[in-house]
């Protein structure tokens, strides 16, 4: 293992068993066809239900729909973005060469996904209690106030309690295509709600802006049925 790995594993509070897990995490799609999608999406499940924990202590007097929307600011792009960083992950990350020419190194996306997926790796190298002591260390200096519910909803964050006031389950959402260089890929995303048998689809620069475009799409559908 490289000496920045052994680092990394150093701030992580976290020696991996399996450190190939490790490796996978901080690889990206243009650098390898083992890389951390999987992994990350893994790790976005993790963190959302690390983060609800959090909040439910912390914040013990917001009701679920401000919780949600604090949850949502947590673990949006721009904060994930900036744990990264304060992690020392942009080096590591390893893309390929057109990715890192065009300073992949330092795009918000790429770095938010990159720990998604070191903590969804965590997750598989020794089990929830360790992800979530790490979400917890990883969060520790983030501030966390009940006047974070009042910056506006993203689109998937409206979508999502639009569903809970119905009792209806959560969004579906699948990338259904991608287009462009590995470099300069656009996301082709769906949204799908089961109990209406209907899917939207969003495009954006990177998974997580497909998602917020599909939810979005999504979103303008079900306000007609009011």
């Amino acid at each position: 293992m490289s000496p920045g790995l052994q680092a990394l594993q150093q701030r992580l509070e976290h020696v991996f068993s399996n450190s190939r897990l490790l490796q996978q995490a901080l690889t990206h799609r243009s650098f390898s066809a083992d890389h951390n999608e999987r992994i990350e999406f893994l790790g976005d499940s993790v963190l959302n239900l690390a983060v609800a924990g959090l909040l439910y202590e912390r914040l013990s007097e917001l009701p679920e729909g401000d919780l949600s929307r604090v949850r949502a600011n947590l673990v949006k792009q721009d904060t994930l973005h900036q744990v990264a960083v304060h992690l020392g992950l942009p080096p590591l990350v390893r893309l390929g060469e057109g990715e890192a020419r065009s300073g992949g190194q330092k795009r918000p996306s790429i770095l938010a996904d990159a720990l998604e997926a070191v903590i969804g790796a965590v997750y598989l190298d020794a089990g929830f209690d360790k992800a979530n002591q790490l979400v917890r260390r990883l969060f520790k200096d983030v501030e966390i106030n009940p006047q974070m519910q009042a910056i506006g909803k993203d689109a998937k964050t409206e979508l999502q309690e639009w569903l809970q006031g119905r009792k209806m389950n959560l969004p579906i959402y699948r990338v259904v295509g991608t287009l462009g260089a590995a470099h300069k890929q656009t996301f082709d995303v769906e949204c799908e709600i089961g109990e209406y048998g209907r899917a939207e689809r969003g495009i954006g620069g990177s998974r997580r802006a497909g998602e917020q475009a599909a939810a979005a799409a999504m979103l303008a559908y079900v306000k007609t049925l009011d």
